[in-house]
């Protein structure tokens, strides 16, 4: 139960953070900005303890299982891989006013899984079919190329809006890093994240094979998955052999999200083999 209360926590600590990091941005504030750092770091902390502890339990209620293998607990993961790519992201690149867009992504997951009444908390069994090594080798790999994604959309929203004011020139907005600064970055986190979605749907196809006997069985999940593997493989294939840059690769960007949002998500409507919507 300890785990739920600090993950309920840890939610708010994320909303306090992307508050930071927008209020960093919005007023140019340093001292606002470590803040939203250390805050960040904080939930981070708070967010892996509220998973290991959710992960004992299991063991000890005799499921021993890892706690990825829900919508509450993927949502959880989710939230802590895009902090900690974040992380990284400022850490590389020395600039906060990205937090401002990727920050919120992070606290809306776990406020959803946290707030919303249609998701338990409950840490339930795997049925027998998915007990499986594969399993976290495919989640971890899969929420990393998640959380590349979510990490570029956020950046391709910053390209767009900087884009759009390139005349005006807004106070706002000039604070954000260069153009070329972020469309490089945007490109770097569509990279990372298709690696790791290819890995895992890799991963995932291993694993449906030793669960059901099939490498690929066209579930909703599996197919969505491949739907957006081919936008961001196109975002790529367009950067690289055609020079597309900026709006064109931010839009693609921004599809490509919502192609992940629907696979997470919507997908789940649909009747299939993946437990997320069960």
């Amino acid at each position: 139960m300890y785990n739920s209360l600090i993950l309920s926590i840890v939610t708010f600590i994320y909303g306090l953070a992307a508050v930071f990091y927008i209020g960093a941005w919005i007023f140019k504030k340093d001292s606002v900005g470590k803040a939203a750092t250390i805050t960040t770091i904080i939930a981070v902390i708070g967010n892996t303890i509220g998973i290991g502890l959710r992960w004992v339990e299991s063991y000890q209620i005799g499921f021993g299982r890892a706690p990825l293998t829900n919508l509450y607990e993927s949502l959880v993961f989710f939230a802590l891989c895009i902090a900690v790519v974040y992380l990284y992201i400022e850490y590389r690149y020395k600039n906060r006013t990205i937090g401002a867009f990727a920050t919120p992504i992070a606290f809306l997951a776990m406020a959803y899984a946290s707030l919303s009444p249609d998701i338990s908390d409950r840490i339930q069994p795997l049925i027998p079919a998915l007990k499986s090594n594969w399993l976290i080798a495919h989640v971890i790999t899969c929420f990393l190329g998640y959380a590349g994604f979510a990490v570029a959309f956020g950046t391709s929203l910053m390209y767009l809006f900087k884009k759009r004011d390139a005349e005006e020139k807004s106070p706002l907005l000039s604070r954000l890093p260069a153009l070329s600064v972020i469309d490089d970055l945007t490109h770097r986190m569509v990279m990372f994240g298709f690696l790791f979605l290819t890995i895992g749907i890799i991963t995932g196809a291993v694993w449906a094979n030793s669960a059901w006997g099939s490498y690929w069985s066209w579930d909703p999940k599996e197919t969505w998955s491949l739907i957006t593997w081919f936008i961001y493989a196109t975002l790529l294939h367009a950067r690289l052999m055609r020079g597309w840059h900026g709006n064109r690769i931010a839009y693609i960007s921004v599809v490509g999200f919502m192609a992940v949002l629907f696979t997470y998500f919507g997908v789940n409507l649909l009747p299939g083999l993946h437990s997320y919507g069960q």
